[in-house]
């Protein structure tokens, strides 16, 4: 992953920058104190870090699930996810991945959560981001960005991020061990329809004191984090290929109708147009 420190000697990046020896890699990657963007064959998984500065991860092609100690974001093409400074994570890539970051200095920091969020991108926002991560930053026979130029574009970035409100593509991680279990459990198998009551017996807690600490932990109904949590194991899959039908049974929806209004309600696009807006990036090139 990139850093926010100055490049060592020969140009090369700081240790915490170089790809990973253990298979881990991505395969290809450019770095540069103030981003980076990797491409990352499906499935493949950065090395558990932190930052001094915070960053935002863009998904350009492809769909990245951010991990942290507060919870999972998921970010889809039309959505921008926030890791404060010094949060420890680590990036996973579902189907191969074009994925881009920007770190941004603490006056710019202050004006984004002190939490792991996800935002919706605009169009002004993807632009922004783009350039900033595109090759004007790494290719010798691009013209540089000028760093006056960058830096009003970071301003921009967080302009429209700050007027953005936050997505549901966060999963919060529970801190109750009955809720751990019981996310385990739903992480496991998406498609389980088991009554809340009847899942609540298996890790020793009633479905009032179940529903008690989802409300008071993560502010909400069992519904809608299960919900939640569907949707974003249905990006997922998505981004692995798999259509429509099979990915809403594979999620527990025994009616596609209702995944696809369930899905278009969070992600604000329908599941087949995001499928088709993933495949035309690849096959663009993006």
């Amino acid at each position: 992953m990139p850093c926010t420190l100055a490049r060592t000697r020969a140009d090369r990046p700081p240790v915490e920058c170089q790809s990973m020896p253990d298979g881990r890699q991505p395969a290809r990657s450019h770095v540069w104190p103030s981003g980076g963007a990797h491409f990352w064959p499906s499935g493949g998984t950065s090395a558990v870090q932190s930052h001094p500065r915070g960053h935002l991860v863009y998904a350009a092609r492809g769909v990245l699930s951010v991990h942290t100690g507060q919870g999972t974001s998921i970010v889809p093409a039309n959505r921008v996810a926030w890791t404060p400074a010094g949060t420890t994570h680590h990036h996973r890539a579902h189907g191969d991945t074009d994925m881009r970051i920007v770190f941004l200095p603490p006056s710019l920091a202050r004006l984004v959560p002190d939490h792991p969020a996800v935002f919706a991108a605009s169009d002004l926002a993807r632009s922004a981001l783009l350039t900033l991560t595109g090759p004007r930053n790494y290719d010798p026979a691009a013209r540089p960005l000028d760093p006056a130029a960058r830096a009003r574009l970071r301003r921009v970035l967080v302009d429209e991020l700050h007027e953005a409100p936050e997505q549901p593509l966060h999963l919060p991680q529970p801190h109750d061990d009955r809720l751990r279990a019981l996310s385990r459990a739903l992480q496991d198998c998406p498609a389980d329809n088991t009554p809340l009551a009847e899942l609540g017996r298996t890790v020793g807690a009633s479905a009032r004191t179940l529903s008690r600490l989802l409300h008071n932990e993560l502010g909400m109904t069992f519904y809608e984090w299960r919900t939640q949590l569907r949707i974003c194991h249905a990006l997922i899959l998505l981004a692995e290929g798999h259509d429509t039908t099979h990915v809403a049974h594979a999620c527990g929806w025994a009616n596609p109708s209702h995944f696809i209004a369930a899905f278009t309600t969070l992600v604000g696009t329908t599941p087949g147009r995001h499928r088709a807006g993933q495949q035309g990036r690849a096959s663009a090139g993006a």
